[in-house]
């Protein structure tokens, strides 16, 4: 039996090689070795090994600077493959839609979102121009997309002709609107442009809703706050909310200070940390048949607020060479789901 599980491995590993973008692995490699003063070779081979058996995404092993872990250490780090394993594990595909819809997220979770929205109809181009007068930034977004493709903004006072522009969000497909999201001035002021979301991975075992890591994400003015965008982030403690250290992103980046405010990354603090951990409580009680979800919330000077949930989550998790924190957060995942 081990011997066949072992050759299944290698028959995955080979079978990868085939479709896996080669020259990108090396380069990611040679990023690696000139970071943590490797040799390529052994670094490539070492991503295909933790690919292979640890069920370590190359891009997770070039983020989370596995190069420098040890055994131990290496098994702590949450990954995506890990992550995307629970999702379909523990989430009941019928109920799965709900949150990769963005049209009908709104509609589920209504009473959580904490501003108006509209959708936008055949004929309701009066209401369009009644919404965009008393709020006058619109956030669009389209019914499916992610890392902020499928969201725009728009400012009422740049609209000259509402019927024009209501034919052109249906023509692209923005058919969401949904009021800007005022936040609190202690989010501000690391960066006013830009909704700064805090992600939240939770389960909810259908008693209890556990906490396993959260993220501070933060934006540079656009829409989002995605790495697309330009966009960073840092983990926080999880019983506190406070910072853990430094900002950072998938392209090598590190920011010790915001790049426009220059607010100090490691001082941040997320205010009402308690109310959050409660509405996250409640929101992921809302659909319980999808108990793994990464929420994106957003704190407003009335309370937290929320933007999405995200299913299949995207991994935000420990950088060692920035953080000075060598493990990770899978062991809070086990404990939670039970293996």
């Amino acid at each position: 039996m081990a011997s066949r599980g072992l050759g299944s491995r290698f028959g995955y590993m080979v079978a990868r090689l085939k479709v896996i973008d080669l020259p990108s692995v090396i380069e990611r490699a040679r990023e690696v070795s000139t970071q943590f003063h490797k040799w390529t070779p052994a670094v490539v081979v070492d991503m295909f090994w933790q690919a292979t058996f640890h069920q370590v995404g190359f891009q997770d092993y070039v983020d989370y600077d596995f190069a420098i872990l040890n055994r131990r250490e290496r098994r702590t780090m949450m990954t995506h493959p890990h992550s995307n394993k629970y999702s379909y594990t523990f989430d009941d595909p019928e109920y799965r839609g709900i949150f990769y819809d963005k049209w009908e997220f709104d509609r589920v979770f209504s009473e959580f979102l904490g501003r108006d929205w509209m959708m936008v109809t055949d004929d309701n181009v009066d209401e369009l121009r009644a919404f965009g007068e008393a709020h006058p930034v619109l956030i669009t977004k389209k019914q499916a997309g992610r890392s902020g493709a499928a969201i725009n903004r728009y400012y009422a006072t740049e609209i000259d002709d509402w019927a024009d522009f209501h034919a052109q969000l249906r023509e692209r497909g923005e058919l969401l609107i949904e009021e800007n999201i005022v936040q609190h001035p202690d989010v501000a002021a690391v960066c006013a442009g830009t909704v700064n979301s805090t992600r939240v991975a939770a389960f909810f075992d259908g008693q209890k809703t556990h906490i396993l890591a959260i993220a501070q994400k933060f934006g540079r003015g656009q829409v989002a706050d995605q790495m697309d965008f330009g966009g960073f982030y840092t983990m926080l403690n999880p019983e506190t909310g406070a910072s853990l250290g430094d900002g950072y992103d998938s392209h090598g980046h590190v920011h010790k200070l915001h790049p426009d405010s220059g607010y100090p990354i490691a001082d941040f603090q997320l205010p009402m940390f308690d109310e959050v951990i409660a509405f996250v409580d409640k929101v992921a009680r809302h659909v319980p048949q999808v108990k793994y979800v990464g929420w994106d919330i957003a704190v407003t000077p009335d309370g937290p607020v929320l933007i999405e949930g995200n299913w299949a989550t995207g991994v935000y998790e420990n950088k060692p060479s920035v953080l000075g924190i060598r493990t990770g957060h899978r062991p809070r995942y086990q404990k939670a789901m039970g293996f």
